[in-house]
């Protein structure tokens, strides 16, 4: 398993247009092959900055299954627009858990 870790910044004024826009979005991502669940939450300090936590099956499931598919392309149209500034996206393979 493989998560995927991204702090995502939103504009302080598009923080409802933004998780409406997710829901929307996650019927996208969830339906992509080696997709296992994934984890928005949103900051208590900075109300305006998530963190989005994706378990894939494999890395590959993410970077090549999903950023180059069609769905993808839908998800960013979603999303993109609404990062500032644009989230570094990484991956984290699991060492324990309690």
């Amino acid at each position: 398993m493989i998560v995927e870790h991204a702090l995502l910044s939103v504009a302080p004024a598009r923080v409802e247009e933004f998780e409406s826009a997710f829901r929307q979005a996650e019927s996208i991502i969830s339906s992509m092959p080696g997709f296992l669940r994934l984890r928005l939450s949103r900051g208590l300090e900075r109300p305006n900055v998530y963190l989005l936590l994706v378990e894939w099956e494999e890395l590959e499931d993410h970077t090549e299954g999903f950023r180059r598919s069609s769905e993808y392309q839908q998800w960013k149209e979603l999303l993109h627009h609404f990062y500032e500034p644009f989230p570094l996206v990484e991956h984290y393979e699991p060492v324990r858990e309690v």
